[in-house]
């Protein structure tokens, strides 16, 4: 399956300044993608470039600032490397000279499960070291394919296979209601990215999918079939046929939660797109906790709404509109709310996201699993619950365990 360019595996280049990061950056991609110069800072926010390795397919590169730049813009430039290190699926630690920033970087890797490669380059003129995974010399054109197939062994798999939505809770001929309501926030003549990604999971596990509105839900899930019915009473043990008569599972746009759950029958179980993105990318242990603490909510509590795309808001935005609306309903309670789009990483001050007693992250359709995990490692290291749209939604009517039940299982 072809990921578009935000769920491409991402690969940057950390260390000080003159090392030779953005050298790296151009020997790797053959082209002057990124400029070199023996002025330090060269480099100040982080660039990236797309490019292709064999047998993982496009990546990003992400050259960034030295970490140890210095004033006051400096300090802003070591934050957006940082804020970097934290979203990419693999870490090339450049240095010539091993010291304390190396192995504050190093040890900040280790710590958070980061995948790392520790680069010297320039080694043609640079002490050996114990420490390096790799020597690098840009001069040296038949380093590339070594330096590559190395990139590509360590770069965690999980960054570029495709892991199924829905595996173990699909299976070969289950019949799947999908419940996408058109309204003002839909996009015009397409459908949203989390249904286009439930859609093609389906279409892999060979299940049946129907689409459908709310207000034809009711004829998706009990279809009047006669004939078929009659046919499918020459198939002992039901089949495909029989699959078709009744949905394995609902899958419904978060927004439309009550209304849905009002028609499917208790034993069908139902869920939602975002809850089904939100157990791919990764942190539904914690998603599951922090959605419970919605309940522990008091009036002038602030609430934080991450956003991890920039969209035209409407009157009947999810996250902007719809959500608060039902989370000051479901709790009684007055409170504040904050929005952070377009993947921009929380503050990584704590005293900052301590002002938070929740943080909601959108279901995250067009960032990576590592870009979710990174957005939402301040809040988690600070102690403040997370949780994500869907979850929330389903919290706040009133089936919250009903939504979870199949992946609990």
């Amino acid at each position: 399956m072809k990921k578009g360019n935000e769920l491409k595996p991402r690969i940057g280049l950390f260390g000080r300044r003159n090392v030779g990061k953005s050298t790296m950056v151009n020997f790797l991609t053959g082209q002057q993608t990124a400029i070199v110069s023996d002025t330090a800072g060269t480099t100040t926010d982080p660039v990236r470039k797309s490019m292709e390795i064999g047998g993982i397919g496009p990546v990003v590169l992400i050259d960034t600032a030295g970490i140890d730049d210095e004033g006051e813009l400096g300090l802003q430039r070591v934050e957006k490397s940082m804020a970097a290190l934290a979203e990419v699926d693999l870490a090339l630690l450049c240095f010539t000279e091993w010291g304390e920033p190396e192995e504050r970087l190093s040890e900040w890797c280790d710590r958070n499960g980061k995948a790392m490669l520790r680069i010297r380059t320039q080694s043609d003129v640079s002490n050996m070291s114990e420490k390096s995974d790799f020597d690098f010399n840009a001069n040296d054109l038949s380093l590339r394919d070594t330096l590559l197939e190395i990139i590509k062994i360590s770069l965690p798999e999980s960054s570029y296979r495709h892991s199924s939505l829905l595996r173990g809770v699909v299976q070969a001929g289950d019949h799947v209601v999908l419940v996408t309501p058109i309204d003002s926030s839909a996009p015009e003549g397409r459908m949203i990215l989390p249904q286009v990604q439930v859609l093609r999971d389906l279409i892999d596990l060979h299940a049946v999918a129907t689409f459908c509105q709310p207000d034809e839900l009711a004829a998706a899930i009990t279809p009047n079939f006669p004939k078929l019915t009659q046919i499918a009473d020459y198939f002992p043990g039901g089949g495909l046929l029989s699959s078709l008569l009744m949905p394995k599972l609902v899958i419904t746009d978060s927004q439309v939660f009550h209304e849905v759950a009002a028609v499917v029958p208790e034993e069908t179980p139902l869920t939602s797109f975002s809850i089904v993105l939100a157990r791919q990318k990764g942190l539904f242990k914690e998603y599951l906790e922090g959605t419970r603490k919605i309940g522990d909510l008091q009036d002038g509590d602030r609430v934080l709404l991450l956003e991890s795309c920039t969209h035209n808001v409407t009157c009947e935005d999810i996250g902007r509109v719809k959500l608060p609306t039902a989370l000051r309903r479901a709790t009684g309670k007055q409170l504040e709310f904050d929005i952070l789009a377009g993947g921009d990483p929380i503050q990584n001050s704590r005293s900052k996201i301590q002002n938070y007693k929740l943080v909601i992250q959108c279901g995250g359709c067009v960032i990576t699993a590592q870009q979710v995990k990174a957005r939402l490692l301040p809040a988690l290291e600070a102690g403040v619950p997370v949780s994500n749209y869907g979850l929330a939604l389903a919290w706040c009517n009133g089936i919250f365990d009903r939504a979870t039940e199949i992946f609990n299982k």
